[in-house]
């Protein structure tokens, strides 16, 4: 019988408590693992057995409707929860170092994905041919399955990384492929897709890989295009007048690029993702100070509640899913075919890279220890999300194969990441090169002033599509209120105060300040007695902003500022 709407609404909410209540649990015992410097077990760890936990626990309390509401959803996933994974990743991307290893990044995500791709799918149809666990499946579906668990997930790896501060170049080349890696793979399933009601010969081959080509080049340019027209209309807007509008308007633009994307059957996240660069590289300059605090610290919250619900959406999955098929055999060579397909898809390509780079430079672009580290990579919940469109006899045994495969490679690599990184004795502690932070202008470095694209990016395109320094609007909010709050300088309206605060005024600060803005500036100190612990300040300070015209000019008088100091 058909629940009505009270009663979905009842078991709804239900639902929505246990994983609120489950994503809360693991948030404080992943603030317990940092508070006291435990680093084997990751917080996506304990949000996949958490999960679990709980997922077995409703599988065996009697009554379906919250063990339905809880199962994995497909759609939502997609649609919900994966958005501001991408957007912030794009967002909050090292530029410099990611378009330095650019082409690394690009070569292992298209050609090593490829190559995994090809591994698993040859090394699963050899499995189907010697009957093992009965399988039925085509060299097509054995290549999609491949295409499927070469999706990486980057979550439990990168937050190591960050908390260990390894080399910038490993930091961005492993965050860069594994990104571009969940577009690659996705786009890989959606061309293979097309063939499932065809024969799949070798001859198309060639197709599918053009296929692939324009595909991808799409998705690319929809978010290359949303993003640069958001931010011309930006330019020339006064919503930085209104902070909260304009935050609002940049994460919705930025949706749009993905569901316009996906509605055009391109990939959405190729599109969110450099929609999202774009927005960083040439919208920051064009924004409110409040709005940069608020989008940076928004999309990094939603991803990082995202992230964690994913994995215990997995753990749930695990038990509350009814339609699975267990294959031991099956699971346990797949697990064995990923390791395979990723040493295919890492080594050899690092050699080819490290063979040129020793020609051009005389040093290696890709150390061995690197290289390890990128083979060390788990699967994810996109993996598991895609094999929602497989079909035939066969597909809740690949479902079920690909849950448990990503389920066991979070456990194992996730919790041995940072145990390999002081095996292979990699470089901790490092500081990044460049930091992306907000102000308008940005360290270039010789090398890199080279590049015709940094040069025409520089001449061109940064005057274009943002405001000049000068121009660059500053709510009255802006004036008093600086984003770090550490930065010594405040500006707003013709006044520019060099100070820390009003409020705290240093008892031992004595001396002279040059100020060129100022016309006078007569600072006079009283101390009652050495001897004291407390000492009184008067500062008086006249600050007047002259124009050319001699009538027309501003004054400001700042006297008695009081500072007692225990």
């Amino acid at each position: 019988m058909e629940p009505n709407a009270d009663e979905r609404e009842f078991y709804s909410s239900w639902a929505l408590l246990i994983q609120i209540f489950l994503l809360i649990g693991t948030l404080w015992t992943s603030y317990y693992l940092h508070l006291k410097k435990i680093r084997v077990i990751h917080e996506t760890v304990i949000s996949i057995f958490a999960g679990m936990i709980v997922g077995l626990i409703i599988r065996l309390t009697p009554g379906s409707m919250i063990q339905d509401m809880v199962s994995f959803n497909y759609t939502y996933f997609f649609n919900v929860l994966l958005p501001p994974i991408i957007l912030n990743s794009g967002y909050e991307m090292q530029k410099e170092t990611f378009f330095r290893n650019f082409g690394t990044i690009l070569l292992f995500a298209i050609v090593g994905t490829f190559m995994s791709t090809m591994v698993i799918g040859i090394l699963v149809r050899i499995l189907v041919l010697l009957g093992i666990d009965s399988l039925s499946l085509s060299l097509l579906d054995s290549i999609m399955f491949g295409s499927i668990l070469s999706a990486t997930d980057s979550v439990a790896v990168l937050t190591i990384f960050q908390t260990l501060k390894v080399d910038p170049n490993l930091y961005s080349i492993f965050f860069g492929e594994t990104i571009m890696n969940d577009a690659v793979s996705i786009v890989f399933y959606e061309t293979l897709k097309q063939y499932r009601d065809k024969e799949f010969h070798a001859s198309n081959i060639s197709e599918a890989i053009l296929s692939f080509v324009i595909k991808f080049g799409t998705s690319l340019s929809i978010g290359v295009l949303v993003g640069l027209l958001f931010i011309y209309m930006l330019k020339y807007s006064q919503l930085g007048e209104y902070p909260s509008l304009e935050s609002c308007i940049i994460a919705l633009m930025a949706y749009s690029s993905y569901l316009l994307s996906n509605g055009l059957h391109s990939t959405g996240i190729v599109s969110l993702l450099f929609c999202g660069i774009i927005l960083k590289h040439y919208a920051y300059d064009n924004m409110s100070l409040k709005t940069k605090r608020t989008t940076k610290y928004t999309f990094h919250v939603l991803a990082k509640l995202s992230e964690n619900f994913i994995f215990i959406y997995l753990g749930l999955a695990l038990f509350t899913k009814t339609d699975l098929e267990f294959k031991p055999f099956f699971v346990f060579f797949s697990a064995t075919f990923i390791c395979v397909g990723r040493y295919f898809a890492i080594f050899p390509l690092s050699f080819l890279m490290n063979v040129v780079a020793r020609y051009r430079n005389g040093v290696d672009s890709i150390p061995r220890e690197h290289s390890i580290i990128l083979f060390w990579s788990v699967r994810g919940a996109v993996a598991f999300a895609l094999s929602a469109g497989l079909k035939g006899s066969n597909a809740n045994a690949m479902l079920t194969t690909i849950l448990v495969v990503v389920v066991i490679s979070v456990i194992v690599f996730g919790s041995t990441t940072n145990k390999m990184v002081e095996i292979l004795n990699i470089q901790t502690n490092v500081d990044d090169e460049v930091h992306d932070d907000d102000s308008v202008n940005t360290v270039v470095t010789t090398k890199q002033q080279k590049h015709w694209f940094i040069s025409f990016d520089g001449r061109y395109l940064k005057p274009f599509f943002t405001r000049q320094k000068e121009q660059q609007y500053v709510t009255p909010h802006d004036n008093w209120h600086n984003e770090n709050d550490h930065n010594d300088h405040v500006e707003g309206f013709g006044l520019v105060i060099m100070n820390k605060s009003v409020n705290n005024i240093d008892e031992n600060t004595e001396g002279e300040e040059d100020n060129q803005n100022k016309n006078s500036t007569d600072t006079c100190t009283k101390e009652d007695n050495q001897n004291k612990n407390n000492s009184d300040t008067c500062t008086n300070v006249e600050i007047s902003d002259s124009k050319s015209d001699s009538d027309n000019h501003s004054s400001i008088d700042i006297s008695s500022i009081n500072s007692n100091n225990d």
